[in-house]
């Protein structure tokens, strides 16, 4: 990939499947715990649900297939992500279907929006493992695109500026110029 090519490139897009889980709760209100435990890279499109594993009650199925799309413009939350234990982050939607009540509708690579979406919306929002191919698709997007940016603490500059003329911003540290 040149640098043109690099720079016209301003998102990348993988298909995963999602697994979630269903199993018995011991309570008197809600009888099972429906979660996303992972994601499967490159998987087929399904419709419906589809049953992967049964182990007693409980129950694994490959509930969609949804796209995980990265940006160029997020990189430092995508490295971030991967410095530690790497996670898709998995936004679970409540449906009014009582046999399947939550269903996955969004994915992230970004602990970032993950928070965000969990704070300004009913939907709950799972991490789970991140797979050595996806991880390793978000390194090389992150290698290419990622610009280290310093952190600049600003002030403003012009206190003695009329009430309708606009502030200047200067970094601190820095000497102003007359």
């Amino acid at each position: 990939m040149d640098e043109g090519d690099r720079k016209r490139e301003r998102n990348a897009v993988m298909m995963l499947g999602v697994v979630v889980e269903r199993r018995p709760l011991d309570h008197p209100w809600q009888r099972w715990r429906w979660r996303a435990v992972s994601v499967i890279p490159g998987a087929a499109p399904v419709a419906g649900w589809r049953e992967l594993r049964r182990d007693g009650e409980r129950v694994e199925f490959h509930a969609a297939t949804l796209p995980l799309t990265i940006h160029r413009t997020e990189t430092e939350a995508y490295k971030y992500n991967l410095s530690g234990r790497p996670a898709v982050y998995v936004v679970m939607r409540e449906t009014e279907d009582p046999e399947f009540p939550w269903q996955p509708a969004e994915l992230s690579a970004s602990p970032w929006d993950a928070q965000a979406h969990g704070e300004i919306s009913e939907d709950r929002v799972e991490a789970v493992p991140m797979p050595e191919p996806v991880i390793a698709w978000v390194k090389d997007f992150v290698d290419r695109h990622h610009v280290d940016r310093p952190f600049l603490k600003r002030r403003r500059k012009g206190r003695d500026k009329g009430a309708h003329e606009a502030a200047d911003f200067v970094p601190v540290g820095r000497r102003e110029e007359r």
